[in-house]
């Protein structure tokens, strides 16, 4: 009876996943015309081993693509014309976004600059048509700002997020109730929010490759491998996800991190960088913990073949010197390998947060 009930709830939901269209770069290239039909990216610099923050898709055409080193991008196009970029102008573009948003429904739950959630079940414009709605706030947002965006619609929340990169650039594609069970058996497991390359990798080894290989396989098998994410995949993998559109998020975690122009391959180096990176973390954690109570600490090394490891460990009170025990467990992991990051972590104790402490996302 109670899954009754939660499927009856849920497929009343309507939930819109909005996704600007190359959000930096567009606003790159609505600001300067003359960006405008030619490979633009915004990311780091080449000489200080950057990587790519997002591309048009003049420049995916070339096979440039988010997160990818700048120096291999302009391998792919060597045309390629790399912008830095300007996050404040990026953070004033994102709230009049925000602000158009709220004239559907104040139920939002951005996820970055760029996209979001949008609960519009009691939306009463457009008859309550979500797909209409969908449609009214990217043309609003093509009117008034000279963007595009596109939109997935469902009952689900991460299928509209699924849904809505299904028909990229300035698009949208909905998923109705009764249409849910078809989609996720066919759906690839890559697509689902949360599997990545090694999860995929392992999942592939156990012969799942789509929703539907996933429904029939052993639950149990998915739970004592993946643990809580084996769960969750279940779960999607049958058209479930009973989260909430969060309006308001709580902070859970600080970091630092450098990545670095030149290899290094020694811990004294590595201790070096790690020690240049405590005054900032101590200035960040302080603004957002000041009494320092925090739930653990963590290392992270990036080393030369892009593969990276993290070593924490529980911590209720920050002690800067516990970072030089977990560097140095992590540094066994080098094998030989070059390190171009390093990184620091700070989890924060949620439970110990005021209401005044809980940090909304900032737009």
């Amino acid at each position: 009876m109670k899954s009754q009930v939660q499927d009856k709830k849920s497929a009343t939901r309507k939930i819109i996943h909005v996704d600007m269209d190359c959000f930096y770069a567009a606003v790159e290239m609505r600001d300067c015309p003359a960006l405008r039909g030619i490979p633009l990216a915004i990311g780091g610099a080449q000489t200080r081993r950057g990587v790519i923050c997002t591309c048009n898709y003049e420049a995916r055409a070339f096979g440039v693509r988010s997160a990818m080193p700048t120096a291999q991008a302009l391998k792919c196009c060597p045309s390629l014309t790399v912008l830095s970029g300007d996050m404040q102008k990026y953070k004033r573009v994102s709230s009049q976004i925000r602000t158009i948003f709220q004239r559907y429904t104040n139920i939002i739950e951005p996820l970055s600059l760029d996209e979001a959630y949008l609960d519009v079940t009691d939306c009463g414009l457009f008859q309550g048509s979500a797909t209409r709605i969908a449609e009214h706030i990217r043309a609003t947002i093509k009117e008034e700002l000279s963007l595009t965006a596109s939109a997935g619609i469902a009952s689900v929340k991460f299928i509209a997020k699924v849904a809505s990169d299904l028909n990229k650039p300035d698009g949208q594609c909905v998923i109705r109730p009764d249409e849910v069970d078809a989609f996720v058996k066919g759906l690839l497991l890559e697509k689902i929010p949360g599997v990545g390359k090694v999860t995929l990798l392992k999942l592939h080894e156990m012969g799942l490759y789509k929703g539907e290989d996933v429904q029939s396989f052993d639950k149990h098998i998915l739970l004592s491998r993946f643990g809580k994410f084996g769960h969750s995949l279940w779960l999607r993998c049958h058209g479930i996800d009973e989260r909430k559109i969060e309006t308001e998020r709580v902070r859970k975690s600080v970091g630092v991190e450098v990545t670095l122009v030149e290899d290094i391959h020694s811990q004294t180096q590595c201790n070096e960088v790690l020690a240049s990176l405590l005054e900032e973390m101590k200035k960040r954690l302080i603004r957002v913990c000041p009494d320092l109570q925090i739930a653990r600490q963590g290392v992270k090394l990036k080393f030369s073949d892009f593969q990276q490891t993290t070593v924490e460990h529980k911590q209720p009170f920050y002690d800067e010197h516990l970072f030089s025990i977990l560097l140095e467990e992590a540094f066994t992991r080098q094998k030989g390998r070059g390190i171009r990051l390093v990184g620091l972590t700070v989890g924060l104790n949620t439970a110990f947060q005021t209401e005044a402490e809980q940090l909304s996302f900032q737009w």
